[in-house]
C-alpha cells in the first residue's frame, strides 16, 4: 500500500515559483527531468538542506560590527571581540583588507604589550613604552596620559609624553604623540611613578564653514566649544574647537576643500599653506586667491 502524503497550497507569485523551481533543479529535487518544489520543501523540512542568510549586508552594518569589535578590544573583552570577528568572517561581504585583519586578529587577538598598556590606561598609571620601528630606530616614551582611538579606520595610541625630540607639531603640542598600533609588533612596557595627566595638550582653533558644509556640519561634541552662525557673514558657520594634533585637523580641512577655512591661529593657517603649496605647484597654480571670487 502506497504512503499517502499531505498536500499544501502555496500562495506565491509566478516569479517566486520560477525561483523555487530553479533552486529545485539546481539541488537535484526533480520529478523525472522536471523541478519539483514539493521535494525541495521536504528536503528543507528534514534539514537535508540548510537555509543560510542572504549575503547582502550593507557596508554600514559590517563597519558597525567591526567598530563594536574594536571597542570590545579596547575594553579588554577579548573573547567577545573574537566571537564578533568569527561571526563577520562567515560573511562574504567583507573587503579583502578587512577579512585579512580579522583573520589575523582571530589567530593572535591581543599582543601582550597591548594588554599591559590598556591595563595602565584603566588604572591611570604612568608607564614607559619602548619599541623599534620598521626603520630599526628605537623609541622610548615616558607616557603620563594615553587613550586608544581610531583615526581614519586605524587604531592609534594618542598619548602625552615627556619626550618631544622628533615631534614636528607646533611647540604647544609637541608633548602629544600619535602612535599607530599595528606598526608596533612588539614593545617593552613598564610602570612609572608620578601623576597621570587629565588629557592631551590642546590649542584653540577657529574654523569657518561655507556652502553646503555649513548646513550639513554635525558638531563634534567632544572637541567643539562653539558651533554657531556668524551674524555679519551670511550662511557662514563658525566652529571653535580644541585640537591636540594639527596633522589630523589639516587632513580633515583638506577633505572639505573650499568649504572650510582655518581662521586662527596663524601658525595653523601657515601649516595648511605648506601643505597646499606643493599641490598648487603640481597642478601649475599660483596659489593666489582670485579677489573677484565670492564665498
Amino acid at each position: 500500500m502506497s504512503r499517502k502524503g499531505h498536500s499544501i497550497t502555496l500562495s506565491i507569485s509566478e516569479q517566486d515559483k520560477a525561483q523555487l523551481e530553479r533552486l529545485a533543479l539546481e539541488l537535484g529535487k526533480t520529478w523525472g527531468d522536471r523541478p519539483n518544489i514539493s521535494k525541495l520543501i521536504e528536503a528543507i523540512a528534514r534539514q537535508e538542506l540548510v537555509i543560510a542568510p542572504n549575503h547582502d549586508w550593507p557596508k554600514e552594518r559590517v563597519n558597525a560590527l567591526n567598530r563594536a569589535r574594536t571597542a570590545l578590544v579596547d575594553a579588554g573583552e577579548i573573547e567577545m571581540a573574537i566571537a564578533i570577528a568569527q561571526f563577520l568572517l562567515e560573511r562574504s561581504e567583507l573587503t579583502i583588507p578587512l577579512r585579512h585583519e580579522l583573520e589575523q586578529f582571530v589567530v593572535r587577538p591581543m599582543l601582550p604589550w597591548r594588554v599591559e598598556v590598556q591595563r595602565f590606561i584603566r588604572r591611570q598609571q604612568p608607564f614607559q613604552l619602548a619599541y623599534q620601528d620598521a626603520a630599526e630606530r628605537v623609541w622610548h616614551f615616558t607616557i603620563r596620559y594615553a587613550e586608544i582611538v581610531t583615526h581614519e579606520s586605524r587604531q592609534y595610541l594618542d598619548c602625552w609624553c615627556e619626550e618631544t625630540e622628533g615631534n614636528r607639531d607646533l611647540p604647544a603640542l609637541m608633548h602629544n604623540w600619535c602612535l599607530r598600533l599595528d606598526r608596533i609588533t612588539d614593545a617593552a612596557v613598564s610602570p612609572l611613578p608620578g601623576q597621570w595627566r587629565p588629557r592631551l595638550d590642546t590649542i584653540t582653533v577657529e574654523l569657518h564653514l561655507f556652502h553646503g558644509l555649513a548646513f550639513a556640519y554635525q558638531s563634534k561634541t567632544a572637541i567643539d566649544q562653539v558651533n554657531e552662525w556668524v551674524t555679519d557673514l551670511p550662511q557662514v558657520r563658525r566652529v571653535v574647537r580644541q585640537v591636540p594634533y594639527t596633522f589630523w585637523l589639516i587632513r580633515e580641512v583638506l577633505r572639505y576643500g573650499k568649504d572650510c577655512e582655518i581662521v586662527s591661529p596663524e601658525a595653523v593657517r601657515d601649516r595648511l599653506k605648506q601643505e597646499l603649496e606643493p599641490l598648487c605647484q603640481l597642478y601649475g597654480l599660483t596659489g593666489e586667491r582670485d579677489p573677484h571670487q565670492t564665498q
